[in-house]
């Protein structure tokens, strides 16, 4: 096809061509579904956007016992925090 590169640069041009080809492809049809295909405005109420926040007694690996100068530490770093 072009006399200046060698046969496996050809092969990845056309693999990268075709990569490409497919990720626009997919592009479009993500748009186009996201565009045409709106929930219906009951369907989304069900589901939370955000989900709670679990507390710390849900498992006992999520907790951390800090030391009274860890604490103090935290709270320092905590007041240097500006609040705008």
């Amino acid at each position: 096809m072009f006399p200046s590169i060698s046969l496996a640069q050809e092969i990845g041009l056309a693999v990268l061509f075709v990569a490409a080809l497919v990720w626009v492809a997919g592009l479009g049809h993500m748009l186009w579904d996201s565009r045409f295909h709106q929930p219906e405005t009951g369907a989304g109420e069900a589901l939370p956007l955000i989900p709670a926040q679990r507390t710390s007694a849900t498992h006992p690996m999520e907790s951390v016992q800090l030391t009274e100068a860890e604490e103090q530490a935290f709270a320092g770093l905590i007041r240097t925090i500006p609040l705008h």
